[in-house]
């Protein structure tokens, strides 16, 4: 991909994400992104078959860079406590203005097909980062006795959370309940930092 194409497809990944981090998927139509993104829809067209395949390079993306600093984070010399603050810390700021339209559309909404990719993409980075929790166990940052697989489940499972209307009500903003399970699944009840 050259140069010029790159910039309007990074700029394309980046509206995107604002926006329907802020209203969702649904409302959020390829003319706004294109507006908002200073790129053509022609261009567009060029770049992407339709806006799940748009939507989908986002959350790739999103995965990727999440991914990137998750091992960045267990490179570091740094107590296993610290790295799990840096790793929860890190997830604070990819959730950082996610609206309960954006959970809906893309984890409740079945019609729109993201709730099916987000699950199989999800599957399949947690299988390739197995490896890196096993390794992390043997450095002390996990329990060394936890499952991975159980562990893994587990989150899948969790995850089903962020659709539950019950579950959402208890928090004023998704970001809110996201950090719940995040810290639940690292710390459990016990008190920490």
């Amino acid at each position: 991909m050259n140069r010029a194409k790159g910039n309007k497809k990074a700029a394309l990944l980046k509206t995107a994400r604002e926006l329907f981090w802020k209203h969702g998927f649904k409302r959020i139509s390829i003319e706004e992104i294109c507006v908002k993104a200073g790129i053509s829809k022609m261009t567009f067209y060029r770049l992407f078959a339709n806006k799940n395949e748009l939507a989908k390079a986002v959350y790739d993306e999103e995965v990727e860079n999440g991914l990137k600093s998750f091992r960045a984070i267990l490179s570091e010399d740094e107590t296993p406590q610290e790295k799990i603050k840096k790793i929860l810390i890190q997830k604070l700021k990819g959730t950082t203005n996610i609206s309960k339209d954006f959970i809906n559309d893309f984890y409740a909404n079945p019609e729109l097909g993201l709730r099916d990719y987000i699950e199989e993409k999800t599957k399949t980075i947690w299988n390739e980062t197995l490896n890196d929790f096993r390794q992390a166990q043997q450095e002390g940052l996990f329990r060394k006795d936890l499952n991975p697989e159980f562990f893994l489940n587990l989150s899948s499972h969790l995850t089903a959370m962020l659709y539950d209307e019950k579950m959402l009500k208890l928090y004023d903003s998704p970001q809110e309940l996201i950090l719940e399970i995040s810290n639940f699944c690292i710390y459990g009840i016990a008190p920490h930092e």
